[in-house]
């Protein structure tokens, strides 16, 4: 196999690794009923005039499965770091202590759950189209090596490869979907 065909097939792979991951950091985003301190790393905090990770400004901590302390390193910040959980969409209620955040986060309803299922499963069929896609562009890188002269039985192997890396990767999401499925559905 040329040298070529070897690069497109590591790119895919890596792409591919990639689009797992992003999948996997966004399916840990959706709240399953327990505290995660992953459910607030999107939020965005006012730091003198500059929208900063509210990860960059304080501590965060479960101190139990149904609590998220939030402890800023500057006091000031408290009152900066409530404001920005009331005004996010996680639909949660910031007790605004004297030195941290406390959110109190509630067991989910049945209906909840469902549509956090549907949410997860459209994140992972998000992640799925960006692997289909990573598949079409080698693809095509492959079809155009062809055209330049590299031999047809080097690309259709090739692209056998691309197309097993493909199924591989869509199995490795569907395993996310159903782990995060059974955390949701479990009370």
């Amino acid at each position: 196999m040329t040298e070529e065909i070897q690069f497109y097939l590591s790119e895919a792979e890596e792409s591919m690794q990639k689009a797992l991951q992003h999948t996997n950091s966004e399916l840990l985003k959706i709240r399953a009923g327990k505290a995660s301190p992953a459910m607030v790393e999107g939020l965005r905090v006012d730091y003198y005039g500059t929208p900063t990770p509210i990860s960059q400004v304080a501590n965060i901590t479960v101190p139990d499965a149904r609590t998220l302390m939030i402890k800023p390193w500057e006091k000031q910040m408290v009152a900066e770091v409530g404001k920005a959980i009331k005004n996010s969409d996680l639909n949660l209620n910031p007790l605004v202590e004297a030195d941290g955040v406390r959110l109190n986060i509630p067991p989910l309803t049945e209906e909840r759950r469902r549509d956090l299922v549907k949410q997860a499963k459209n994140e992972t069929e998000g992640g799925k189209i960006a692997i289909r896609n990573i598949r079409k562009d080698v693809n095509d890188s492959l079809r155009k090596l062809q055209k330049e002269g590299t031999s047809e039985d080097a690309v259709r192997d090739a692209e056998a490869k691309v197309q097993k890396l493909t199924d591989g990767y869509i199995v490795k999401i569907d395993e996310l979907l159903s782990k995060k499925e059974a955390e949701i559905m479990t009370v």
